[in-house]
């Protein structure tokens, strides 16, 4: 579906969604790190999204995609159609909010926009909120994995480590990259990639909005992150990295892809390849 058919832009401001509340194709979905933040005051018709739903939840990669059949029940339960436009946004500047995203995305659900800075930017605007819970009209939908490039995998990784047209971007603390913590088996980085912590992406000075386009192209080429190359994302567990795939993407990466096994599947192998 071409974006020209979407009813709001990737991005959108707290103002302009408030101007589309109570659209009949708009779902509001409100996934936020702590879950008492949607019962102190959400956007008003907002869904709540419990995260830990947006991941596999076992095995070892428990932060891995869940399988279609989970999907499909959960985008059931949510009340999602070919023609709904989903708004999602968190209490934490966009993290899970971009993995529930970036799953639309491999799922070839292209109708979906970010509240920008989320709860926090909603509440700085004086809008108002609701403490009253929503409760979502089921849908059957069948989930596929229509777009499976947009994630990858540990050979993918393997196979493209030093290649000048691929770069990973580690959305991890400098702490994490460095090797200096971390509770997985091996600790470090993948070769070649270059360290952005997730938070620098945020503007704490405007409700954790993304910031500065400008600027933040600005500090990811001096990284060697360019729009033109194939760039992977990742952290601890594909939640972090959530949100630097969302920022990617408003910044016209057009081939980001992320690493959903993340560090927790490449630190606690035996066979992938680790720098310090």
């Amino acid at each position: 579906m071409s974006s020209e058919a979407n009813l709001l832009p990737l991005i959108v401001e707290p103002d302009q969604l408030a101007e589309h509340l109570g659209a009949s194709e708009l779902l509001i979905i409100d996934v936020p790190l702590k879950a008492e933040s949607y019962a102190e005051g959400h956007v008003p018709g907002a869904l709540f999204l419990d995260h830990r739903r947006l991941v596999r939840g076992s095995g070892e990669v428990p932060n891995d995609v869940p399988d279609v059949e989970a999907l499909s029940a959960l985008f059931s339960s949510l009340g999602l159609t070919r023609d709904t436009h989903v708004v999602a946004y968190d209490d934490e500047g966009g993290g899970w909010a971009g993995r529930l995203l970036w799953t639309l995305e491999l799922i070839g659900h292209s109708r979906y926009s970010y509240l920008n800075g989320g709860i926090h930017a909603w509440r700085q605007e004086g809008l108002d909120v609701s403490q009253q819970a929503t409760d979502p009209t089921p849908s059957d939908y069948q989930a596929e994995i229509l777009n499976p490039e947009v994630n990858i995998d540990v050979e993918g990784i393997k196979e493209r480590i030093g290649d000048r047209q691929f770069a990973v971007w580690d959305a991890r603390s400098p702490e994490e990259y460095a090797g200096e913590k971390g509770q997985n088996k091996h600790l470090g980085h993948i070769p070649g990639a270059v360290n952005m912590e997730w938070t620098r992406a945020m503007d704490a000075e405007r409700a954790l909005r993304i910031r500065d386009y400008a600027e933040l192209i600005t500090e990811l080429e001096a990284l060697g992150l360019t729009p033109e190359k194939e760039v992977i994302t990742h952290c601890q567990g594909h939640h972090r990295s959530g949100l630097t795939w969302l920022v990617g993407k408003a910044l016209g990466f057009e081939k980001i892809r992320a690493y959903a096994g993340s560090w927790k599947e490449w630190g606690n192998r035996d066979d992938t390849p680790i720098e310090k």
